[in-house]
């Protein structure tokens, strides 16, 4: 094989890897930004904003659950709210997005990523338990 036909199978490799589902890239820089709005939202206090980043079945499940409107129920969960992106997983038009001290999932619509769980916990052998999720 020929130096530079290695090179291109190495740079054809690299690149599959750079573009692949787990890629910090583009679309997970988006994701992680929209998680991080969200924390950065209940950080502040602001419920308003953090709802305006939860997907539609999330906030409709949120207020249903908590019988109040989703500016006060997301504050009174007191959800997490860490800045610190250890790693971004995008899968299609999912992506997980774990921060030092939550993991959120989202989802891509239309108008960007939006939160559809939040206040996830990793279990043994089980799907995460989210204090908010959508229905």
């Amino acid at each position: 094989m020929s130096i530079s036909r290695w090179c291109r199978g190495a740079l054809l490799a690299a690149l599959a890897v750079s573009t692949g589902c787990g890629a910090p890239g583009g679309r997970g820089e988006d994701a992680a930004a929209a998680a991080t709005g969200f924390t950065d939202a209940l950080r502040q206090g602001d419920g308003g904003q953090a709802c305006a980043l939860l997907a539609p079945r999330t906030l409709e499940e949120l207020e249903k659950s908590e019988r109040t409107p989703c500016d006060r129920a997301v504050t009174q969960e007191q959800l997490p709210a860490g800045d610190v992106v250890r790693k971004v997983d995008v899968y299609g038009d999912q992506a997980r997005v774990v921060l030092a001290d939550d993991t959120l999932f989202l989802a891509h619509f239309s108008a960007g990523w939006k939160v559809t769980a939040a206040g996830c916990t990793p279990r043994p052998e089980q799907p995460y338990d989210c204090q908010v999720k959508g229905g």
